[in-house]
Parts: structure tokens; sequence; C-alpha cells
């Protein structure tokens, strides 16, 4: 049902009052929107807000003040939504990135009412009929949206007088502390309220909710005389609801019941929803701070029953049709339905996007109740899915859209579903109509989008606003064919906002009533400045100044130097005022705020008024005022902004001409907000006010059906016709239509309905646009574009059928003309060429370059020109394996592959046909996730030699990996990079030298550190221990390091060697094995070699003694004695010199000696042989080194990996054995 919503402002010392009056659920809003764009239902969340601010004392009351908020409802208000689930619907989150794909909610979902009231405290206004457009570049549209309503919220005087005696540039001064009080007429007119009109009315007070600070009214309309209302006291420390009333009127807001104890005296409600389907179907959400709980009604709120829920809803998505069907989205991002109207509730779908979930439509999917979501996958990845409403399972679950998409980039709207999927950083749009399979929309080649937003999906044809790669605050306006697929440039530069939910909105209205017209603000020079059209953007114009101001003065203003220019902002809710209003009822009638001149200007800003759709305008006042329709548009009611108390307001029955004063109240009011009993035959009205900052709430409701003397007759009615400055046809017809004389003061009533009749025009060049790939000359002819061939449209042509070649026109969408240049300009059918491929082309369903081993990867392959379905298609796959299909359209779905090994591949698609072949080629990188890194390296190194670190993977193959080292302790020496996982370095100095790699492969960076401790001279030998430690010894890093410090302090204990000569360190594998190192002491060595040599070699046989007598001893834990023992490598002859063995023996060793050596000095030098894979040999030490000690008990390493570990040993022993500097002196190991 449609709303008269209007706002005043009331006067409050301390606080902004925003009141909220709202008939139907709230349709969350998104990043955009067009400036008008009448909903497709009319089930759409009424909501009032009033706010003031009294933080400048100085320049008295700040006010705000909203007029009719059924005007952006019948203005079709497209709004692009924001996050569902929020109540308030906040700002978007990095969402909303750049080139995201965003939706109208025109038509999109038919929610159900909610009703909320923001606090009095919100310090930001939605709109307003003085809101206006600001157009600097220095700041953000938000802020400029708050500026301006400061600057706007002045006094228009102290008298309260009629609109004709405009008080002119004071009505925008400030008001005063000493103004703030009755105007000199009101107090006048006290005396003599009985010689005034007065309206029949009445008024009641909320009693005991005076600290009340929000409210939600509903009126169910539809001949129903009940008004629901919930007023709330929200607690913005508490951040929560603390208090709240319901109340529920059956007399058309004469009297107000309170329902407290029906609902509960201790339960606090804070949401209203109704049925879209069945007004008398309401539903109250409980606060969740206190409770999650539902309370239903099915009476229009006279009795409820309460259900509790075990999740919190955060909104809600009624069926179009099914009265009881609901979907509920919580706050875990949990899809659940209900179909039993919030009774029962049933789980459908996990990790669902925020308001991404849409009812199914009748004629187009399958199944009524279908659901469309897209479902979260990972951060950057989303999918579209289908699902039943009761059966959501795997089995059950559609995916239309092959592949991953963009998150947030799913829209369903009527016949047409969008999705986003971006390829190298850029883009691309896909669109489905009528539930057919994705294909790419094609805007013209250099648009390069930024962002895209879909404004309109009516009547077979896609609006979309794009903000291309050269715009920052403008966007570009692109109309499609039927297809959607198509689009053509319709007007540049159209000027954007941003909302107050951080939504960006384009000054874009369809006007109401009038099939093709539009208003739009587009820049130019700088300059903003309003432009009309009335077949769907193939053309624009200025709008014609009024020739006379309101006191008959003429104005002079020639086009298209001087021109009216209007503000199109439409309130960020569709039921609150903007700046511009019309009505489907009404058409032809427009009012809106505004400024003639050069340009689009905030200052002197009037009312202006058309009765003959944007021919001729008028100026109705020259301050700022809220006006609704009344009676189907028959007469008009104009309330004053204001600061101060009023009770009077306007009537005019002839659009504006004349204006007659009412009073409404005995007592002035500070008016918070009007609410207009639900339909385009208002005649009933409700106005919210106060009497003082501290009283409870006034509801005066007053009935104008006392004014109107007689029902109307056909005698009341004229005729008028539609025209564009004496063009009679429009979209190809001429339309006329019956509207209300202005000397007739009738009532209209709720059977009267707008009568038009209509008679074909000739087709002339006007009512064609410029096909996809042309554009329109100066001369007005449409041409090809630079980047456009003209045989493109026929190159998916299949051979034996037909195409349509385009002229370069194609007629406007919903156009009607017939006959004239007709077939001049219409596409020819002609027969498809017969051609060779061209143009193929070959991408990863993901346009990714990169996939996993083991997944399944889908290759699209798609053929610009050539016959589809006569060109067969083989894809090899650079593995060995390849396919051939018999033509084009067998691969729609595309080619699926899983590769099993990791490595670069390259991918080449052929087509080949007759006439020819073409060949496509993609390299696709196969990789898998690197799990652990291992870096080995000496744990002792010499001074100025050469030493081997190498960075073990694991898995050892993983695709192309980088290798990034921080090698010495020198914080500002940079980092190498290498391909390779190992390098060489030296150390110059001695002493504790930290090595760091890091690995990066893929999307993942692992690392590991070393610390090597660097001497000059030192002497190391290899130790054994007994067999019981090998049970105990998980082989993990974090183990070795504790048993070597126990190590030391028993070799220490036992030989009194001091603790900094002696270095103990555990190496990786089994049998468990030890290294110690012995380090001169500089004091009594004097850093002398020989002395040096002397002194290690005395340490080294007192280590050894004690270990060989069985003196090193430690306890692992009670019950386990390890005993520790010098290492002997030559336990057992290498020759048995037993003389019955014959000479073939010896030749068998010896060339086993020979192949020894070789894999030793292979082993020894292997990173500096090139293309020699050393990541086999390094297995063993890098899986054991990772092993986890949860896991002790695995099996141990087969032989390779023993010989592996053996050849790791002697590599670490011949790069850390030390050599006495200037002499050769190695300890004997054999």
């Amino acid at each position: 049902m449609e709303r008269e919503v209007s706002f005043c402002p009331k006067w409050q010392s301390a606080l902004w009052v925003l009141l909220f009056i709202v008939s139907c659920l709230y349709i969350a809003e998104a990043e955009i929107t067009c400036r008008s764009c009448q909903p497709g239902n009319k089930w759409r969340v009424q909501e009032l807000l009033l706010k003031f601010d009294t933080s400048e004392p100085a320049t008295g009351l700040k006010r705000e003040v909203f007029g009719n908020g059924n005007r952006a409802e019948s203005a079709k208000s497209r709004r692009l939504p924001c996050e569902a689930g929020s109540a308030e619907c906040a700002p978007d989150r990095a969402g909303y990135v750049g080139s995201k794909l965003k939706r109208s909610t025109d038509n999109l979902r038919t929610e159900g009412e909610r009703y909320e009231l923001l606090s009095k405290e919100m310090k930001v206004s939605l709109g307003k009929m003085s809101d206006q457009h600001e157009t600097g570049d220095s700041e953000t549209s938000a802020v400029r949206h708050r500026e301006r309503a400061i600057r706007n919220k002045v006094g228009t005087g102290v008298q309260d007088q009629a609109p004709a005696e405009g008080t002119g540039s004071a009505a925008r001064r400030r008001v005063t502390r000493s103004e703030l009080r009755w105007s000199g007429e009101e107090r006048r007119s006290a005396g003599t309220r009985q010689e005034e009109p007065k309206l029949n009315s009445s008024t009641f007070a909320l009693t005991g909710d005076s600290s009340h600070n929000q409210a939600m009214v509903h009126w169910s309309g539809q001949n129903s005389s009940v008004i629901l209302m919930l007023t709330k006291l929200f607690d913005f420390n508490l951040n929560s609801v603390t208090e709240s009333s319901l109340w529920r009127s059956t007399d058309y807001g004469a009297t107000y019941q309170k329902l407290n104890d029906k609902v509960g005296a201790k339960t606090i409600l804070s949401y209203l929803y109704v049925s879209p389907n069945n007004k008398r179907k309401i539903m109250l959400l409980t606060d969740p701070e206190v409770e999650s709980s539902l309370l239903i009604s099915s009476d229009e709120g006279a009795t409820y029953q309460k259900y509790r829920l075990n999740f919190y809803i955060l909104s809600l998505l009624f069926h179009p049709e099914q009265e009881d069907w609901i979907l509920a989205y919580s706050h875990d991002q949990k899809l659940y339905s209900s179909v039993e109207f919030g009774r029962r509730w049933q789980l459908v779908h996990e990790r669902v996007a925020p308001n991404r979930f849409y009812w199914s439509k009748m004629g187009l999917d399958k199944e009524p109740g279908l659901i469309h979501l897209e479902t979260s996958i990972s951060e950057g990845q989303a999918l579209y899915v289908t699902c039943k409403l009761q059966n959501c399972s795997d089995a059950n679950k559609g995916k239309p859209f092959p592949g991953y998409i963009d998150p947030n980039s799913l829209v369903v709207q009527d016949e047409y579903v969008f999705v986003q999927v971006s390829t190298a950083g850029r883009p691309i749009y896909y669109v489905s109509a009528k539930r057919d399979v994705f294909t790419p929309m094609k805007l013209p080649k250099y648009t390069l989008p930024k962002e895209l937003h879909v404004i309109s999906t009516d009547e077979n044809r896609v609006v979309a606003a794009v903000q291309e790669w050269n715009q920052n605050e403008t966007y570009n306006l692109y109309v499609s064919d039927t297809s959607g697929v198509y689009y053509s440039l319709a007007l540049e530069n159209v000027v954007s906002s941003m909302g107050l939910e951080g939504n960006v909105m384009v000054d874009l209205y369809e006007v109401a009533g009038i099939k093709g017209m539009f208003l739009a603000n587009k820049k130019t020079d700088s300059q903003v400045k309003t432009y009309i059209t009335y077949n769907r953007g193939r053309d624009w114009r200025l709008l014609q100044a009024p020739s006379k101001d309101l006191r008959g003065n003429s104005i002079h203003c020639v086009l298209p130097y001087c021109s009216l220019h209007l503000h199109l902002h439409v309130s960020a809710n569709p039921y609150t005022s903007g700046n511009i209003a019309s009505r489907d009822s009404a058409p032809g009638i427009i009012v809106a705020s505004g400024s003639t001149g050069s340009e689009l200007t905030t200052s002197n800003v009037s009312v202006f008024i058309t009765s003959d759709a944007g021919n001729t305008w008028r100026q109705i006042f020259d301050e700022e005022y809220a006006v609704l329709y009344l009676d189907q548009g028959g007469a008009l009611v104009a309330i004053r902004h204001t600061p101060l108390p009023i009770r009077h307001l306007w009537l005019s029955f002839d659009e504006g001409r004349q204006w007659n004063k009412y009073s409404f109240t005995n007592s002035p009011l500070f008016v918070d907000g009007v609410l207009g009993e639900p339909g385009e035959e208002t005649l009933i009205m409700t106005i919210f006010g106060h009497v003082s900052h501290r009283s409870e709430w006034q509801l005066v409701k007053i009935d104008f059906r006392s004014i109107f003397n007689r029902r109307c007759t056909e005698a009341d009615y004229q005729t008028w016709h539609l025209h564009n400055q004496g063009e009679p046809c429009l979209m190809g017809v001429k339309r006329i239509y019956r509207k209300l004389k202005p000397t007739s003061r009738c009532v209209m009533g709720k059977t009267y309905s707008v009568t038009m009749t209509s008679g074909p025009c000739d087709c002339t060049e006007a009512d064609f646009e410029c096909d996809y790939g042309y554009e329109r000359r100066s001369d007005g002819k449409c041409s090809p574009a630079f980047w456009f061939h003209t045989s493109s449209m026929s190159r998916s042509c299949t051979t034996g059928m037909t195409f349509l070649n385009s002229t370069g026109y194609r007629k406007v969408v919903s156009n009607n003309c017939t006959a004239g240049v007709s077939a001049e300009y219409t596409a020819r059918r002609q027969q498809c060429p017969v051609q060779a491929p061209r143009g193929l082309h070959l991408v990863t369903s993901e346009g990714s370059l990169s996939a996993t081993l083991g997944a399944n990867v889908t290759f699209l392959v798609f053929l610009e020109e050539g016959d589809g379905a006569r060109t067969s298609i083989t894809v090899d796959f650079g593995d060995g394996h390849a396919l051939t299909y018999s033509n084009v359209s067998s691969i729609e779905d595309g080619v699926k592959h899983i590769y099993k090994a990791v490595g670069i591949y390259r991918v080449i698609a052929t087509g080949e046909n007759s006439l020819g072949s073409e060949t496509a080629t993609l390299y696709l990188h196969v990789t898998c996730q690197l799990e652990y890194i291992h870096l080995s390296a000496p744990f002792v190194a010499v001074r100025n030699k050469e030493v081997n670190l190498t960075a073990v993977l694991w898995p050892s193959q993983v695709g192309t990996v980088t290798y990034i080292w921080w090698i010495g302790n020198n914080t500002e020496q940079q980092p190498v990079i290498t391909l390779e996982g190992s390098v060489a370095c030296t150390f110059s100095r001695e002493g504790v030298n930290t090595v760091t790699v890091q690995v990066s492969a893929g999307n993942t960076i692992l690392q590991d550190r070393k610390s090597i401790a660097v001497h000059e001279y030192f002497r190391s030998h290899l130790l054994a221990f007994s067999s019981n430690l090998d049970e105990h010894n998980p082989d993990v890093a974090e183990w070795r390091l504790d048993v070597s410090r126990v190590i030391k302090s028993s070799l220490i204990q036992a030989t009194g060697v001091k603790e900094d000569q002696l270095l103990v360190t555990i190496l990786p594998g089994l049998p468990t094995a030890a290294e110690f190192f012995l380090l001169p002491d500089k004091q009594i060595t004097e850093g002398k070699p020989e002395k040096s040599s002397a002194h290690l070699d005395q340490l080294s046989e007192v280590l050894l003694s004690a270990l060989n007598q069985n003196l090193v001893q430690f306890t692992l834990k009670p019950g386990v004695q390890v005993t520790v023992y010098a290492a002997h490598l030559s336990a057992a002859p290498l020759v048995d010199t037993s003389e019955n063995h014959s000479g073939s023996a010896m030749l068998m060793l010896l060339s086993v000696v020979v192949v020894g050596l070789a894999v030793f000095i292979i082993y020894k030098f292997k990173r500096k042989i090139p293309g020699l894979n050393v990541y086999a040999q390094m297995q063993n030490e890098k899986e054991q080194e990772m092993k986890s000690p949860a896991y002790p008990t695995e099996a141990p390493p087969s032989a390779q990996q023993d010989l592996v570990h053996s050849l790791e040993i002697l590599d670490t022993e011949f790069n850390s054995r030390p050599i006495v500097k200037g002499s050769s002196q190695l300890e004997n190991r054999v």
C-alpha cells in the first residue's frame, strides 16, 4: 500500500528527534540507487525521520523536514540494497570494492513490512525538500550531504503565513532563540479561531511514553481502520532498547489502546513486520539482548502468540505470493526458512552472503519454492547455487553458473541474473536472461568499468550505471537490448552522491505515470544541469524555466544559457520525502525543489510544479515546504518547514495555483511527521508532534473528507494531451489522459482510476537508438565506433541458419510505433556466412593461470567467429592427454581435467573446420600446498670457509618457488633471492650468526631459521648413545635441543671443561647420534695457532677418555639411564684377508669402493652441478625434522633414507670439521 509521509520539525532543546513511520518491510539498501524508480511491489517500509540539533545555541534550532514519503514510492524508487541483516542498513564494508556488481531492489524482492525509528541523537539527515546536491570536489559526498543539511536548516520567519506571501531571503536566515515562540499570527488567531477554516481532527496523547525516542507505525489500509504503533526507548550508551510500548487504534487513529499486557509486560520489542500478502498478519521481534522470540498475530495485532527462536534474525524476506513463506537471515550468516509464518524454522544453508538470497519468480523458475543464493567459499570466492525451500541438500542443489563468482556479486532481478568474475584484476560481468545460459555483458569495448550497478530491469531491458576508468564522481548510463547482453550509451556524466548508509546514489529520476519519462542531472564543464527525456534516454533536453515568479514578475531565462534545474534526491528510504515527487494516479504532475540559472545551486531554492509532464513549470513556494498528494492527486497538502510550533497547513485544489489555509489543532504543535492513509486516495492523515520537548507524542488525526461536499462526476474531468514541446508522438503513440478540472472541488475516491487513450504513430528516426557498437554523431546519425567490426554480429552464426544484421539502430524498448521508417532502421535477417574459425579463446572457469594438484580444472573455450556447429574443438592438456569435441556447443559447460603432477603445462585448444583452423594457448601452473620447510646448515663453521645452506621442502615438488635468504647479523644487509634451494656463503667474523630462509610458493610463505657458531679453530667428534635412547627419540627439533643441553651438562660435569669451550648438537634421524665441538680458550692460547692446536688436543683427550670409560651418563626419565660413547666409524674391516677368496671377490670389492666414492663426490658437490635435483637426497632429514612428537612410533626410514642420512652426517662433518689454520689436522674416524 502507498503512504503519504511528510515531516515537519519539532523543537527539542538538546537532542535531534528522529521519527520513522513505516508501512512495509524495509528493503535493505546497497551501494547505488537512482533517484526515482518506483518499486515493483508496494510492500516497502515507511519511515519518518525528524531531527533537531541544538548543539549551536547561537544559531538557534537546526531542523529537518520531510515531505510526502509516498513520492519515492510512486516515483518508482529503485534502491540498491546495503547489507541485509542490519536493522539500520549500515554503510558498506570493503566491500564493495570498485567494480562490484550492485543491484536494484525494484521488483527484486517482495519483503514484508519492517518498521524502525532512528534515535533522537542521530546527527545526519536522510533528506528533505531543501536538501540540495553539492558538487564540490574536495569533500566526500557524505560530508557534503551533512553540511548542506546544516546550511538549509534555517528559519523561515516568525510569522506562520500563507505560501504565496513568501519571505524571500529572510526565509533562509538563522532563527535565534528569541524567535522560538508563537508567531504573531498564531497569537492573533488564538482569539478568532472560530472565524478561520478548520479541519476535522482529533488529538490523542501517548501517555507514559514521554521518554521514548523511537517509534514505528503501521497503517494497514485496504479499508482497514487499524493503526499499530511501537514506541521504544533506545539507550545509546548500552546500544540497546530498554523500554517499549505497543499501541493499537481501531478508529483511524482517533484513539489508541496500549497492548503491553497482551505481549507481556516485561517484553521488550524491537521490530515490527507485516506480511505483504495479508496485512492482518503481524510479526514482532523482541530485543535479542533480553530474549530472542517472535510474537505473531493473525488479527491485525489484536492478539499475539509468542515463539522462541534459537537464532538472531537480522533480516526477513517474504515470498511475493505465499503469505506464510519467509526467509530469515541470521547474524552468523545462516539462512532459515519458514512455511508457517515464523512458527517453525528450518536451516536452509550456511555461509550465505548477506542480502544475496532471492525467491524464485513464477514463469521463470521451475519451482515456486526455489531459492537463489550466493554462498561464500573463501575470502575471494563464492558460488551461485539454487536449492529447494524444504530440501537444500547437496543432491538437490543447482549450480547455474559454472565456476566461482566474486563475493557479493549475485543479483537476481526480474527475468535477469547477474554475476561478476574478476580475471587478472579486471571484472567480467555475466548475465542470464530468462534463466538461460550466462553470457558476458557487452559494454562498449573501452568502457573499462570501475563499478557497474544495475539500476532497472523494467520492460525486458537493463539500465546500468557504469563508472568508467576516467570518472570519479559521475556515472554513464547504458541501456541494453532485450537479452541484457548488448549495451549502448544513454547519457554521460550523471551526477552521483554518497547516501547516508554509504551507498552511492545517481541523480536519475523516473517519473511516475508517464512511461519512458526520466529526469537526470548531468555534469558538464563543472556545472550540473537537469535534463529530461520522454523516450527512455534516446533524446535529452534542458528544462524551460518558469516565465514568472510568485509575485508575477517576469523571469528572464533563455535556453540554453539559463534553465530550470531540479534536485532529484529521493530519501534514503523510499517512504520518506526527498526533493521531487510524482504519482501514478496523477500523471503529468511533478513537484520538485530547485533553482533557475546556468546550473543547479543550493541557494535560493524554491519549489516548482508542472501539470503537463515537464513542458512548462510554475513556482509555487519560494521557501521550503513539504507537499503531499491528496485524493489521488486531486488536491495538494503543504506543510511549511519551520522550527516553530504550528497549527496550520495549506490545501490546493487547482494544482498549486491557489492555496487555502486551514488549522488542524487548537494549540500549536511541534510537528515531527505526517503519515497518510495507505493508498493513492488518501483522505485521512495523522500528524505526529509534541507540545513541548518533554511532552508525550501527540497524534492528531485529520479527516479531509469534511472539506469536500460531493463526489466527482464526469463533468468534473477534462482531457490533456501528453507532448514534448508540441510533439505528440512519444514512445510511438499519442497519449491522452483524463484529469480533474482546476475548478472542480470534489472527491475522486477509491474507485477512480487513471484513464488513458492512445493512438499509434508512424516510426521515425527518433524512435530508434544506436545499436551496440555504434555511436551517435553530431548530425544525429549512428555510425560504427572505431573499435567495432560490423561483421562481428555474424561471427557466432551457424552455417545454414540466419542472423540479424544490424543497421546501426535498434528500436527503443517499449516503443510502439509502426510502419514509417521501421523497415529502414530495423535489423535485417540474413544467411549466416561460411567462414573459418577466428578468435578462439581458452581460459579456466576461475580466470586463473594456476591450479591445485589433484583438483578438477575446468577449461572454457570461446569462438568469436566461425560456424560453431561445424567446428571441432581439440583440447591438449599438455600432460599427454587430449580430448576432441565435434562442435563448440558440446563444451558450453567447459572441459574438465585433473593433473596428477606438479609442473607448468602448455594447454592448447584447436578449432578446425573445412575452411581453416585456429589455436589458443594457455600456460597453466599446477601447484600443491607447501606444508613444511627445513633449513639444513652446519652447527659450527670455520671462519672464512665456504658453508652450504640448503632449504628442504615438503612436499619436495610444489611448483615455482622463490627463496629469500637473510645471512648474518647485519640488519642493513639486503636479502639474497634465488630460485634454487641452496646457497653458499662465508662468515668473516667469529661468533653466532643467524641464517633465515623464507620460501614463497603461490600464496604460501614459510620460513626456518638456524644459528651457526663461527670459529677459527675447533675440534669435533661424533657421539653415540646406548640403544635405549632411540626408544624415546620423537625426532623433533625441540627434543634434540633439550637433550643436547643435558649432554653438554653431563660432559662438563665428567671432565671439568669450561662451558664456553664446549658445544653439543643432536643430529636429526635415527639411530640417535650427536656431535661435540671443542673451542680453544683464547686467554691460554693467546690466539696462536700452535697453542690452540695443542690446547684442543689436550681437551679432546680428556673428553674421549671420559667417554671411553663410560663416565658420561644422564637420566632421561626415571628408570631410563643413557650412556654416551665416542662414536667409531670403522668397527669392522672392509677387506676380508682370508686366503680362500679368489681375485674376483677383490675386483667386486674394488668396484663397490669406486661406486661409493662416486656417490660421495656427487653428493659433496651436488650444489655445484647444474640441473641436479637434490630434493630427494634431503627428504629424510626434512621429513624427520618435521614429524610431530605425538607420533613417535612411526615406521623407521627406509634403507635409502638411512643412506641419505649417513651422507648428511658426512656432509655436516666435512663442512664443519676444523683444521688447524695452516695445517691439516683431522680426527681419525675410521
